[in-house]
């Protein structure tokens, strides 16, 4: 959700900056900004897409030190003036933000008191001008310190500035991360549009505050200390984040499983019987996470329910607040994040630390605000995932909750081995053949503006996930239910010739789950069975391998598919859905 990039270095920073902008387009956004510094500051900004920009054709100096963003509206609408940067009144610098002042309104009366004109609707534009005003009797360090702690809610600001040539970042729940190459600096949201000029890091910690010159230095925002922070490095490739030959990011990633649910269980022994020891420890465990996220987790508490014999509760990261009367320093927290930077999980991990309980997090970004906070923590091992509709980094992540359910049962080997054979299978399946069936039957429903999901047990959670990946990508309307709750209300919105996905797998629900594809047949529907054996009662049968507590890993993978082949159909915008970010790092 929104991308900020800084550069200072040796090369054209306007063009680093707009390339970074480029690689941060999957995070979701709406209009776009550039602050570059050469004989003065420059600011260029437009609403819309920036990927058909190129250098030549923005109205931008070479220079050495630039700052851009990409901008998710929250306060005010699509404009551009609402898009960042925002200058100074005097234009002495810019900023760009991430994040959401709570307190702005505040601090915005206190500064049309002080007789300062707005000319946008943001939040960001208050920082700048509380910035301007700490600058009347303070250095700049100390002034954009003094500044950025007064704000409160998730943020992170990078400011551009003409009379120093400085650039300086700080974070404080909203991520920022600091590359360290040969001669040149890059703060960016994210590794994605570091890792082409230096794969070695700084990940920033909330407080923190780093003003690049020459060299660069980090400090307290709050005291003002200097502070040593460890550089990192990060294994990603370049051609990770790139779509090679693939039309859309989402179908390279979907194809990507073919390994990377072997890679996500590619852990060391020792550290997943650590966090199974500490999940069987616990008194009181509860699976949280946001979106598709959450769909995991509650596959999650089947998975321990029906291989480990251990109950786990389930929230949404947004509603575990609530649950807060009733965590102990014995309980534990379960987290999934693929960005590792969800604000309503970390809230969630807020409010278990308060409680001295513990935190395992299953994420996909390494050194993020997640695993840092978490006391044990499990990679997914799946490299970049750019498509805002998640597919690679959700079955890594169905994978190890269920490696980790065999792990706490004593039956790590297996597990591995189910696991294995799940992944070999999901190889052999996602041939040109199979492909091309479900694109046939995307072009056979795509014109039906509602369909449903059912599915029971382990698969009640992958029936609602399936219906987010419909509506995400497709803007179709679906909807997941499961299936014993089909006649309490649901089987009143079939009618004749309606799309019902049902999944059935060869477990003990299969009997029940079939019996509610029937009843759905009988009232005129069009039933799409995602199951190891086909059935009379099925009208389209999606053939998926038989590997048994690891069958919502293959399950949810034909639905990817079909959700991508109807955006295609629509022609929808795949990878970067309407109204959607890839990380929702504000609540």
């Amino acid at each position: 959700m929104c991308g900020i990039i800084g550069y200072k270095g040796q090369r054209n920073a306007s063009e680093v900056v707009l390339n970074g902008l480029k690689a941060l387009e999957y995070r979701g956004y709406d209009s776009w900004g550039i602050a570059s510094l050469s004989s003065e500051l420059d600011v260029v900004k437009d609403i819309g897409k920036i990927g058909k920009w190129m250098i030549e054709d923005i109205d931008l100096s070479k220079s050495s030190l630039a700052i851009g963003h990409t901008r998710w509206a929250t306060h005010g609408g699509v404009t551009t003036e609402n898009a960042h940067p925002h200058y100074s009144l005097d234009k002495r610098f810019a900023i760009v933000q991430n994040g959401i002042v709570e307190n702005y309104q505040d601090l915005k009366k206190e500064l049309v008191q002080k007789g300062y004109n707005f000319k946008s609707e943001t939040d960001t534009e208050v920082i700048a001008y509380i910035i301007q005003e700490e600058l009347k009797d303070k250095e700049l360090i100390e002034g954009f310190r003094s500044a950025f702690s007064r704000l409160k809610g998730r943020n992170a600001v990078v400011l551009i500035d003409s009379v120093s040539g400085k650039i300086i970042g700080a974070r404080n729940g909203s991520p920022l991360i600091l590359g360290v190459g040969d001669g040149e600096y890059i703060l960016a949201s994210d590794a994605s549009p570091i890792v082409k000029y230096t794969k070695d890091v700084v990940f920033m910690q909330d407080n923190d505050v780093v003003v690049l010159n020459d060299s660069y230095h980090i400090i307290n925002s709050v005291t003002g200390e200097e502070i040593d922070r460890e550089v990192s490095h990060v294994s990603w490739d370049i051609k990770q984040a790139q779509k090679g030959d693939y039309p859309h990011f989402m179908i390279k990633e979907i194809m990507e499983q073919r390994t990377t649910v072997a890679d996500s269980i590619a852990q060391e022994k020792d550290a997943v019987m650590e966090i199974a020891n500490a999940l069987n420890g616990a008194f009181g465990t509860y699976a949280v996470g946001c979106g598709t996220a959450a769909k995991v987790c509650l596959a999650a508490t089947y998975a321990f329910s029906s291989i480990t014999h251990k109950h786990i509760n389930f929230s949404l990261g947004s509603e575990f607040p609530s649950y807060h009367h009733f965590l102990t320093d014995k309980s534990l927290l379960l987290v999934v994040s693929q960005s590792g930077e969800t604000a309503d999980t970390l809230e969630a991990i807020e409010v278990m630390k308060k409680r001295n309980g513990k935190v395992v997090s299953l994420v996909n970004v390494m050194g993020s605000s997640i695993m840092r906070q978490s006391d044990y923590a499990l990679l997914n091992n799946v490299g970049p995932e750019k498509s805002v509709c998640s597919t690679k980094a959700t079955t890594a992540q169905l994978a190890q909750c269920i490696l980790l359910a065999y792990a706490a049962a004593d039956k790590y080997d297996e597990g591995m081995n189910l696991l294995k054979d799940a992944s070999n299978k999901l190889n052999l399946m996602l041939n040109d053949q199979f492909c091309n069936s479900i694109k046939k039957l995307a072009c056979k429903i795509v014109d039906w503006e509602s369909m449903y999901v059912l599915g029971r047990g382990l698969n009640y959670s992958i029936a609602l996930e399936a219906s987010i990946k419909i509506q995400e990508v497709s803007y179709i309307h679906a909807e997941g239910f499961a299936g014993g709750e089909l006649k309490h209300g649901p089987i009143a919105l079939i009618d004749k010739g309606t799309p019902c996905i049902v999944f059935v797998a060869n477990d003990d629900v299969k009997e029940e789950i079939l019996g509610n594809a029937m009843e759905v047949k009988a009232r005129g529907g069009y039933i799409i069975g995602v199951s190891p054996e086909d059935n009379s009662i099925f009208d389209f049968w999606i053939k998926v391998p038989d590997v048994g507590d690891a069958s919502p890993i293959v399950n949810i993978v034909p639905i990817q598919l079909l959700a991508y082949y109807l955006a295609v159909e629509k022609g929808c915008d795949v990878d970067m859905p309407r109204n959607l970010a890839k990380s929702v790092t504000v609540k």
